[in-house]
């Protein structure tokens, strides 16, 4: 028997073993468990605790949680602390930060240096976290994903997928991609530079979630941390059993 972590978000489900104090092999349904089939359901793992967090709509939880019990002797579900294992959230409302957002902060905390965090899923995430653990921050947008679907459904002749980035394009599935793709990396641009500014030294840029991969070629000093939100879910789950804070 062994303990399990569980991401559930928007877009992806993702879920793999807790070694000890770190993530074991990740395994991921790309388009969100509402889409798994009742085999992929049932082949859920089973063991002694899951370790959940999630962002998705409260039925699509509830039916993974449902399952989950089945499964394992004890369910857990992280939420957002106003301080938790070195981190000290900036939010008036710590309950409002989504929890996605915090553990990404509990794992890249542990560099101990700044960071800049971009969560690139449904939303465009950046948060700001200074050398200490104080999260100094940060801005939620649309995803160049989002932006597609919104403009598509406003005007369907604009195809919702497609096209390949360019700095001037010259067809519209490209001026598309490179629109929707140059408005998210534009934005991070600017909260690095703003970020230097107010720490007074360049922060790490960590980047994360299914949709990174678009934007990292233009990103040539991001680090791709395709687990972040797990890592910083296992970071929880050792705080949490341990009773530290």
């Amino acid at each position: 028997m062994s303990d399990w972590l569980f991401d559930l978000g928007n877009s992806r489900f993702k879920f793999a073993p807790l070694s000890g104090v770190t993530v074991g092999s990740v395994q991921a349904w790309a388009h969100g468990a509402e889409t798994m089939t009742a085999s992929a359901l049932e082949a859920l793992p089973r063991g002694d605790t899951a370790w959940v967090a999630s962002v998705a709509a409260p039925a699509l939880t509830e039916k993974v949680m449902t399952l989950l019990r089945e499964r394992f002797s004890q369910v857990l579900v992280a939420h957002t602390q106003a301080h938790s294992a070195g981190v000290s959230v900036a939010y008036a409302r710590p309950e409002k930060l989504g929890v996605d957002r915090f553990l990404a902060l509990l794992a890249a905390a542990q560099a101990q240096q700044p960071v800049l965090v971009v969560g690139v899923g449904t939303a465009l995430t950046i948060d700001l976290m200074d050398g200490d653990g104080l999260h100094r921050g940060g801005r939620i947008g649309a995803s160049p994903t989002l932006m597609r679907e919104a403009l598509h459904a406003r005007a369907v002749q604009l195809p919702a997928t497609g096209g390949d980035y360019a700095e001037f394009a010259n067809d519209t599935a490209d001026a598309l991609a490179s629109g929707c793709v140059g408005a998210a990396v534009a934005l991070v641009e600017r909260s690095l530079r703003h970020a230097g500014e107010l720490l007074g030294t360049p922060p790490q840029l960590l980047v994360h979630g299914g949709g990174a991969p678009e934007l990292l070629p233009l990103l040539p000093d991001a680090a791709y941390r395709p687990s972040l939100v797990l890592d910083g879910l296992a970071r929880w789950a050792v705080h949490h059993r341990t009773g530290e804070r």
